[in-house]
């Protein structure tokens, strides 16, 4: 019977319903069958009929339903076009199939299952919010939205609040709340608290579209970061600078790019290109001209008297002679004042008297029946030497500033006064010439005040003493003054030590090889120590004192001549002594790759500007003078390169291709007959050949003794190489008296007012302040004969092809075109 099929179908195990294969359509009915299916058989109890008693009066074991609840469909956003929907929805007409009646237990207490065949794109579980075109089932939930997001977007997210698809437990929702955050609607934000380094969004910026993994999230986070990378460094305010550089580390340095500062330069007249290596004078001026302050450090070799002495010297200190510095303009009587203290005859060896590199002397000085002993460094006056005054201030402990009583303050003595301010030293003023008529001591007192020296008479600190080297007046009470400083001050050096100090002078003799005037600061020098001076390195074979003499050691504050090293110092460089000779030769190596890594850069920053000098060259816009110089010092190769670099060379190049002391050589003269240059001697000697070799091939050299005519000579022969220029010359004044017709034209009578006026010379033709005619005079006739010149206060008749239109009154200027040699300028 049906009842008992019905008994017997709700006591068999359930169904296993299959996804995907419930009728959709109503009205379909599957084939009756007692066996249980995929698709239960329909009955044929009504439907929604609410579950009756059995026959035998017990009641089923699932109560009677009218119809379980099923979950509101979700507001699923369709970003496709979504199926036509019926105006009334009906939920009986989605599963026809299937009623309570025929429904097992199990099948009813399972959670309802969403056909997959409706939606048209899954959702993502991850995914929190879906983006919902406006129009949808819910225009007021799309509009309420849509003005909370602001009118620009069209397509706004929605958070899904019911979409079946989620697997999620809902027993652990209110218990781990984060597990639901994409799914639940929007959670109040107080409970979510935003991270400090993520800023807020600007109104009106749409969100990212979330991704797996809070992916969206990181990636906000990202650009912002970015966003702070990409901030520029700020500009220094002071930079320091250390040796040259290139382009690129400039631009490091600066904090600016390589293409701003050659703009910014280009535009102020700096010519520079992104792939040169700047110099150091050149990194100062690009960055001074950015607006960055430079600082530069002052370099080793520059040292200094404390810098000598180290913690371990100050237990073995002892007294030691002063070191005293003669400075003052030229010709002033510097190396008079010391030869008449030493008594000897230093300046009649001096070409021309004038002092041509550092001399090292001491003298013994008599002080309160003790003898006591001072060293004099004695610097040339002549503007070339700057740099040697200098270094002769640096190591110098007090300076004597030598001023003649019928000059008065000099260019060179404003300079010494600046190096001895510079370098702190105590400074005496020697006023010589005192025996001359027109000595004025008081007018030297006076101008030496307005330099910031004030006599100590007048109420300042200055020491002033007149003086006259040739007759030796005061030379006793100056020699006191150097004392009585010299005690004030203090001088004391350990000499139980290594030896250290400065190259004061260094040269190559032909006979003994480089030899080095040191000056010893501390320590003591002996014959056989390992001497490092600047890249130079040597074991001293012989030591000679300023006298001549032999010793085989020297003591603090003395200066000797050393022979032994390998190659030829630079004067200013420090020297050191190593235990052995390994430890000297890798400070000399290390050293020495300094220097040729320095050389290197210099001549990389100057290959553009030759290039360019070349090129002019080859256009006829630039000349060069080549040149080789070769000098007795290294002091004196400074001081005449640094004269030539003065004179201005804007048409005329100096290319110096060698400048070393030494004598000249075979070598010289073929490297000049090469290149075409000239060879200048300067207190030097001819090697044997190199004479004979220079009249082979024709090469010029040049002996100077005195670089006054030195220089003139250099500065003669580059305006030689200047093209003459075309110069007007003035020859007369010419008045017009008179005019006379003579044939087609007419003839000026005049009178010569002053100079002359020449024939088939060239004439200017004023009518008050307006030029008539400029050219040349064709016809020039006195008393009917024709004459070559009229000179003034004569009469003479001027005709000219071109011009007739002659007036009483008329002022005519005679002048000459004429070939003037050019002189050097900085225009």
């Amino acid at each position: 019977p049906p009842e008992e099929e019905s008994s017997l179908e709700l006591l068999s195990p359930p169904p296993r319903p299959r996804k995907n294969k419930v009728a959709r359509t109503p009205g379909t009915e599957a084939p009756g069958s007692a066996t249980p299916t995929a698709k239960p058989v329909k009955s044929g109890a009504p439907k929604r009929e609410s579950r009756r008693p059995n026959g035998d009066g017990s009641t089923p074991s699932v109560p009677a339903l009218a119809q379980p609840p099923r979950l509101k469909k979700a507001d699923v956003v369709q970003l496709v076009k979504p199926k036509a929907k019926p105006e009334n929805p009906d939920l009986d007409d989605e599963d026809e199939t299937l009623t309570l009646d025929d429904a097992p237990a199990k099948t009813l207490l399972a959670p309802p299952e969403r056909p997959q065949a409706k939606p048209k794109r899954p959702t993502n579980v991850r995914k929190g919010k879906e983006w919902e075109d406006e129009e949808e089932d819910n225009p007021d939930k799309a509009k309420a939205v849509k003005a909370k997001a602001g009118a620009k977007g069209k397509r706004k997210p929605l958070l899904i609040e019911d979409d079946e698809d989620f697997d999620i437990d809902q027993q652990n929702v209110e218990e781990e709340p984060t597990a639901v955050s994409i799914s639940i609607a929007r959670p109040p934000k107080p409970n979510q608290p935003k991270p400090t380094s993520s800023p807020p969004m600007p109104k009106g910026r749409k969100p990212s579209r979330p991704s797996k993994e809070g992916r969206g999230d990181q990636a906000a986070a990202s650009g912002r970061n970015t966003r702070d990378q990409k901030v520029v460094a700020k500009t220094p305010e002071i930079v320091t600078l250390t040796g040259s550089m290139s382009m690129r580390e400039l631009s490091e340095l600066v904090k600016i790019p390589e293409t701003e500062i050659i703009r910014n330069l280009f535009t102020k007249g700096i010519a520079i290109n992104i792939t040169q290596t700047l110099d150091m004078e050149t990194c100062t001026k690009v960055i001074e001209e950015l607006g960055i302050e430079v600082d530069t450090p002052e370099k080793e070799s520059a040292a200094t008297k404390s810098e000598m002495l180290e913690l371990t010297d100050l237990e073995n200190l002892q007294l030691r002679p002063p070191v005293v510095t003669i400075m003052g303009h030229v010709d002033h009587g510097k190396t008079t004042l010391l030869d008449s203290i030493r008594k000897t005859k230093v300046a009649q060896g001096e070409a021309g008297g004038i002092t041509q590199h550092i001399g090292a002397y001491h003298v013994d000085v008599d002080h309160g029946g003790k003898i006591q002993q001072v060293v004099f460094l004695d610097t040339p006056g002549h503007e070339a030497f700057t740099a040697m005054r200098a270094r002769g201030t640096k190591v110098t402990d007090i300076a004597i500033l030598v001023v003649a009583a019928d000059d008065g303050v000099q260019p060179q003595t404003r300079e010494a006064i600046s190096h001895a301010k510079a370098a702190g030293v105590p400074l005496i003023v020697a006023i010589n010439k005192v025996d001359k008529p027109e000595a004025e001591p008081d007018r030297i007192k006076q101008e030496l005040t307005e330099q910031g020296l004030v006599p100590e008479e007048w109420g300042g600190e200055t020491i002033m003493v007149p003086v006259s080297a040739i007759k030796g007046e005061n030379l006793d009470t100056l020699l006191e003054m150097i004392l009585l400083v010299s005690e004030m001050e203090e001088l004391s050096a350990n000499p139980n030590r290594s030896a250290k100090g400065t190259v004061i002078e260094a040269h190559l003799d032909k006979s003994r090889g480089p030899v080095a005037t040191l000056l010893i600061q501390n320590g003591t020098l002996r014959v056989g120590d390992c001497i490092v001076a600047g890249a130079s390195l040597g074991k001293i074979r012989a030591m000679v004192d300023d006298r001549g003499d032999r010793v085989e050691q020297a003591t603090p504050s003395f200066a000797v001549e050393i022979l032994g090293m390998n190659d030829v110092p630079s004067a200013g460089d420090e020297f050191g002594v190593y235990p052995t000779e390994k430890e000297a030769r890798a400070v000399a190596d290390t050293r020495a790759a300094e220097r040729r890594e320095n050389r290197l850069q210099q001549a990389m920053s100057r290959r553009v500007t030759l290039s360019s000098i070349s090129a002019q060259a080859q256009e006829g816009r630039l000349k060069e003078l080549n040149l080789i110089l070769k000098a007795d010092v290294q002091g004196s190769v400074e001081a005449i390169v640094a004269s030539l670099e003065k004179l201005p060379q804007n048409e005329v190049q100096i290319r110096m291709l060698l400048a070393a002391p030494g004598e000249i050589s075979e070598t010289d003269v073929d490297l000049a007959a090469a290149s075409g240059a000239v060879i200048i001697g300067f207190n030097t000697d001819l090697a044997s050949g190199a004479a004979n070799a220079a009249d082979r091939e024709g090469v010029d050299i040049r002996e100077y003794t005195i670089i006054y005519n030195l220089l003139d000579d250099v500065q003669g022969a580059m305006e030689g190489l200047l093209e003459p220029e075309e110069v007007e010359e003035h020859l007369g004044i010419v008045e017009v008296r008179a005019v006379f017709p003579v044939g087609k034209g007419s003839v000026a009578g005049c009178y010569v007012l002053s100079g002359k006026v020449m024939r088939n010379r060239r004439i200017r033709v004023l009518r008050g302040d307006t030029v008539l005619y400029n050219g040349v005079l064709d016809s020039l006739k006195r008393m009917k004969e024709d004459v070559r010149e009229v000179n003034a206060g004569y009469e003479c008749g001027i005709g000219t092809d071109k011009f007739n239109d002659w007036q009483e009154g008329d002022r005519i200027e005679a002048y000459q075109m004429t070939m003037k040699r050019r002189t050097l300028s900085l225009v």
